[in-house]
């Protein structure tokens, strides 16, 4: 991306830039090795990081990609979370790292030229008495450990590319990296430092390549949402069992979210959303201050991540346990819908997130149809006036994983279908959501399967699980 604010080559002598640039990363590794051991992740095999990384390199059109850590919060109010890109390329969960990648020639198709470093920060021996201990380079086998080619200190990553730069100077062109990690904003000032001329210089954006990697799920990732599932239906089934009137919405959010960390989950894939009454049509309501009221319906649309995968599971229950006319009406036209789109599916053509529902072949199209043409609001108007989102999204690393949408459902995708009906004049919303797995059959796989699907169901479990 490119860096319109005054260069740092501009803003200094040349004979300053490296001495401050040096200073500044030293700084920033005395930081982050100060943050404390992130939780340990269920990750794949060393070879399958590698796998992606040479296969990142492939699309880097000759140049290099920089990929950064998440840095580590000021205060521990939340458990550390890896950045989704650099987690999916490494399985390194520690903050304070940056990932070189050096890509193969533009007509290779083997790994000849490749090359991976990954800068580790420098050891607090100190903090590490508060915090544990932590790998960096000087850690005997540390890239073994690490899953990488090699491992050097942070420290030498600016002489690193200033060797680079130096070797070729049409890499500074050539550079792939986050546009939104703060420490992708330096590049700019160390090229044009690098080069002497005062330019500023463009990087690339790598997570353009990154998506269209993680957007087909590997048989480890696989196997890793389906845990995050798991977690999450227990974590659900305890919601049916603990709704009552009285109950408060954050007690319900709170039961589940205890489960889905019992079951293994390291956090919420997302702020729980548990609406009752009028909290029901409120999309992302996540107050959840409100207290169950006899005769109210509610929506819990409430998951967990597992290992860093998410899943992303909406259901919609009777507060007293038994669903009124009208509101059995409306859920079954809502799991009607998401029927109809499951029953359309077509691997290769179906599509999903087509809001303007233009396209035959969008899932959302078929749903958006059969909302319209069952039943309707309280002034005779068709029910597709209070669907207000899009039928569905990737999943992955992030509950909402990048796609260009709509986006050409194919084997091993990972998304959502989601249909909901929200009427606030009758404080009556319903949404019910599944994730589903495109096999490499071309059929569809629901991983939430297992959990109560029709308004029976729905009532017949509520009432065994009391």
């Amino acid at each position: 991306m490119l860096d319109r604010r005054r260069p740092l080559a501009e803003a200094y002598p040349m004979r300053f830039p490296f001495r401050i640039l040096l200073l500044i990363v030293f700084v920033a590794v005395l930081t982050s090795s100060i943050a404390p051991i992130a939780l340990g992740l269920e990750s794949q095999p060393a070879a399958t990081y590698h796998a992606r990384r040479v296969a990142l390199a492939r699309n880097l059109q000759g140049g290099a990609a920089i990929l950064f850590a998440a840095e580590e919060p000021l205060l521990d109010f939340m458990p550390y979370r890896q950045d989704e890109d650099f987690y999916y390329l490494t399985g390194w969960n520690e903050p304070g790292a940056a990932l070189l990648i050096l890509a193969n020639t533009p007509s290779s198709t083997q790994t000849a030229g490749y090359r991976e470093i990954l800068f580790l920060p420098t050891r607090n021996l100190r903090m590490e008495k508060y915090t544990g201990v932590k790998l960096d380079a000087a850690t005997p086998n540390a890239a073994k450990i690490a899953g990488v080619d090699e491992v050097m200190s942070m420290t030498e990553f600016p002489g690193q590319l200033n060797k680079l730069i130096s070797a070729n100077r049409g890499l500074a062109n050539s550079f792939w990296t986050q546009p939104e990690a703060p420490q992708a904003k330096m590049l700019t000032g160390w090229t044009a430092a690098t080069l002497g001329d005062g330019s500023v210089h463009a990087t690339h954006d790598v997570t353009s390549l990154t998506m269209q990697l993680r957007v087909i799920k590997d048989a480890g990732e696989l196997a890793l949402l389906k845990k995050a599932s798991d977690a999450s239906i227990a974590a659900q089934r305890v919601m049916m069992r603990s709704t009552k009137p009285g109950v408060t919405e954050r007690t319900i959010a709170g039961k589940m979210i205890a489960t889905m960390m019992e079951e293994g989950c390291e956090r919420p894939s997302y702020a729980s959303i548990v609406g009752t009454g009028i909290n029901s049509t409120t999309l992302h309501y996540s107050a959840n201050s409100a207290t169950l009221a006899d005769g109210d319906i509610m929506v819990v649309d409430a998951a967990g991540e597992y290992s860093m995968y998410a899943s992303d599971i909406t259901r919609t229950v009777p507060v007293n346990g038994h669903f009124t006319a009208r509101q059995r009406e409306i859920y079954d036209v809502v799991l009607g819908a998401q029927r109809a789109a499951v029953e359309a599916f077509v691997a290769g053509k179906s599509t999903i997130n087509d809001r303007d529902h233009r396209d035959p072949n969008s899932l959302d199209t078929v749903a958006w149809n059969y909302i319209n043409t069952h039943g309707k609001g309280l002034h005779r108007e068709p029910l597709s006036e209070y669907w207000i989102h899009g039928l569905g999204h990737m999943v992955g690393i992030n509950v909402h994983d990048p796609s260009i949408y709509p986006t050409v459902l194919q084997p091993g995708m990972v998304f959502t279908i989601e249909p909901g009906i929200y009427i606030p004049e009758e404080k009556l919303g319903v949404r019910i959501e599944d994730v589903f797995v495109v096999g490499q059959d071309g059929k569809l796989i629901d991983l939430v399967a297992a959990l109560p699907h029709t308004a029976d169901e729905v009532e017949a479990a509520m009432k065994a699980e009391k």
